[in-house]
């Protein structure tokens, strides 16, 4: 349900007005909206010289202080200052929306906006328009450039919005890299934030960190325990934004990913909207989670009916190339993406209740793929390599209802997917596989521009819409990162933008450390669903990788299934490293798409229990990890329907388990568990727990 008003009915709606001193200009009106629970504010005013600001409250508390916002335009003057207030209208919002797949299935859209109408004093009378919206876990703002005379068309250098902060808060962070966002988080303080010692990580197929800024979302504890995250929502032609930063003034600036090709940030024709900048706040960790401030702020579902496309666990052939058992191309003597190998993982897949099977390698190009300045035209992403027969597996996975997933590695070659994906998509469409995993490592060609630029940003959603009239969905990796349009755009069904699982095997810094996915669960996940891989059992990686291993946990690794969302899972390990394994179990159990979810607990980069609640079964799952340091963790079954008994499946770290030393120690034990059962479980260092609590009948 909406409602509108007009500022002078504010104070119905929980927002206000409040006049400055009357010695001040009449232009100069203290604007105040509040979130429906009245826990958080903005207030939007206008300084001396005309300069648009913002403040935001917790309670009576500022999180930001004064922080102004324009831009820089080429071939204009700077739009920052000399504006009046022409107008406002004030939209309260309460609806409900459902999932089509997701952590939840209905989600509430409570919100109170502000919107502000500005103009020039002076000619030539630009026009912007302000919106603020104040939600119970967070605040968001945008711009709007409306249709004017005399502009028809900007050209933007830079974005200058601030975002001023009252301390020097504990942060969760990676730098700004234009081209990347698989670097290991790093925990500092906000002044202590060095992004450019991060530059020419030797890991890293591509990378450009331009200056001292910071990736979205960025997380960060106040001295007082306030929790809060900066991010962008409803990214749709324009550049992604980093947030540059000022130590000494506590102060973050946007600054959007530019292109070395064309100059400046954003091109845009009028009138358009610009996407949100985010801020969740909350009082603990755990609701940062919870939030769903960043799919509220995009539009309805546009696809319609997308059953098409089932959640689903799947399988690959993925893995043995990282450990070097077998590669992509087929010159190498070694190709894995053959038409046995498949087969052999659509039977596994079909006998353990899981839904996909992933096939990498599967088509010609891999020998050119990487390393050259050439490879504009490499894949074409329908030849078949002579070993892999393509109908014939597809038919095969059909009769044993699994799916084939299938893979677009473009080795950062845009254009040349532009050309082919409606042919690739239509394949697809005509063997009925409905979902692909795409690729884009390497330096963006054409030279000059980078993955989180407007041109990329716009070729990404390109790729979204064209497979959405074949009815595929869309797996990224190496994308622009997620936010929130797969509400808009329902086949964003998950992607990586994150550091993978697969840098363990390989990675010349020893791996992601226990700590990693801790924290990525209160940064990168907030943004949206992670396709991270988990699921080694063989976590010393032996014989393949005897400089490498896994840095948690066996139960570790089960708990991801439920703390890392996303509605599609892997189980990543080679097939024999399941075989008469208890712990496997877990897996073949576990749901992907949750009618619910709690979060139990947790602590930013320490620790996370999440209990999700699987939709059509009404089964329950529970997961938890730690960092390096051992713990004890209490549960409270509360969440669980009264009156009712669960069968408990517990894996836990074993007595004696660490990460490094003994990693693959893990007890199963099974018991009755109701919505007052209370427990205590140990969990090691790097460990971990899961728990499948299935109702009795």
């Amino acid at each position: 349900m909406i409602y509108r008003t007009n500022l002078k009915l504010l104070w119905l709606l929980l927002a206000t007005i409040h006049f400055m001193s009357c010695q001040q200009k009449e232009t100069n009106i203290q604007t105040t909206v509040y979130s429906p629970s009245k826990n958080i504010s903005v207030d939007f005013s206008l300084l001396e010289d005309g300069s648009p600001y913002y403040v935001v409250k917790h309670k009576t508390t500022k999180v930001i202080d004064t922080s102004k916002i324009g831009f820089t335009l080429k071939n204009e003057a700077p739009l920052e200052k000399g504006f009046k207030i022409i107008g406002s209208t004030l939209v309260t919002e309460d609806e409900n929306w459902e999932m089509p797949w997701g952590e939840q299935r209905s989600v509430r859209n409570h919100y109170n906006e502000v919107t502000i109408q500005l103009q020039e004093e002076q000619a030539p009378n630009r026009l912007l328009t302000l919106y603020f919206r104040a939600y119970n876990d967070g605040v968001a703002y945008r711009y709007e450039f409306p249709e004017q005379k005399n502009l028809n068309e900007v050209i933007i250098l830079d974005e200058n919005s601030q975002f001023n902060l009252t301390g020097d808060h504990k942060t969760w962070w990676i730098p700004g890299d234009w081209d990347i966002y698989e670097h290991l988080y790093t925990e500092s303080n906000f002044t202590e934030i060095d992004a450019l010692a991060k530059r020419g990580h030797k890991a890293l197929a591509q990378t450009s960190i331009p200056e001292n800024a910071v990736n979205t979302p960025v997380t960060m504890r106040t001295a007082d325990g306030l929790h809060l995250s900066f991010h962008e929502a409803n990214l749709t032609d324009y550049s992604g934004m980093t947030l540059k930063i000022d130590k000494n003034k506590l102060m973050m600036t946007s600054e959007l990913v530019g292109s070395d090709r064309s100059g400046y940030k954003v091109k845009r024709e009028l009138p358009f909207k610009t996407p949100w900048r985010t801020i969740q706040i909350s009082n603990d960790a755990a609701g940062l989670i919870e939030s769903n401030l960043i799919v509220n702020l995009n539009e309805p579902n546009k696809l319609g009916d997308t059953s098409w496309f089932t959640p689903m666990k799947y399988v690959g052939i993925w893995w043995e190339m990282h450990l070097d058992k077998s590669s992509w191309d087929l010159k190498s003597g070694k190709h894995g993406a053959t038409t046995e190998n498949t087969k052999a993982h659509i039977d596994f897949a079909a006998e353990n209740n899981i839904g996909g099977v992933l096939v990498e390698g599967w088509n010609t190009g891999w020998e050119h793929w990487i390393g050259f300045e050439d490879r504009e035209g490499v894949f074409d992403f329908v030849t078949p390599y002579p070993d892999y027969n393509l109908q014939e597996v597809a038919q095969y996975a059909k009769d044993k209802n699994v799916q084939i997933i299938m893979h677009h590695e473009t080795s950062a070659a845009p254009r040349t997917y532009d050309k082919r994906m409606d042919t690739a998509y239509a394949l697809m469409n005509k063997l009925d596989i409905r979902s692909v995993k795409t690729g884009y490592v390497g330096k963006i060609i054409p030279k000059g521009e980078y993955h989180h630029g407007q041109w990329m940003v716009n070729h990404y959603r390109r790729a979204l819409e064209t497979a959405a009239k074949y009815n595929v969905a869309i797996n990224a990796h190496e994308p622009i990162k997620p936010t929130g349009i797969r509400r808009t755009y329902p086949n964003a069904i998950s992607r990586e933008g994150l550091r993978g699982q697969e840098f363990n095997a390989w990675a010349p810094d020893g791996g992601n450390p226990p700590d990693h996915l801790p924290t990525v669960a209160f940064t990168r996940m907030l943004a949206g669903p992670i396709d991270f891989t988990p699921g080694v059992f063989n976590i010393k990686l032996k014989p393949y990788k005897p400089d490498n291993q896994i840095n948690t946990t066996l139960a570790h690794q089960l708990g991801l299934y439920v703390v890392i969302y996303s509605p599609i899972q892997m189980a990543c390990d080679l097939l024999e490293h399941y075989n008469e394994q208890p712990a496997f179990q877990f897996i073949k159990d576990v749901g992907v798409d949750w009618e619910q979810t709690k979060v139990l607990n947790g602590e930013v980069g320490d620790f996370v229990t999440i209990a999700r609640q699987e939709r059509k079964t009404g089964n329950w799952f529970v997961g938890a990890i730690t960092d390096e340091n051992q713990r004890d963790i209490k549960l409270n079954f509360d969440f669980l329907e009264p009156e009712k008994e669960y069968e408990a499946k517990i894996y836990k770290d074993g007595s004696n388990a660490h990460w490094n030393d003994n990693p693959t120690s893990i007890d199963i034990e099974t018991k009755v568990i109701n919505s007052t059962s209370k427990e205590t479980i140990m969990l090691a260092p790097g460990g971990g727990l899961a728990i499948s609590l299935i109702p009795k009948k």
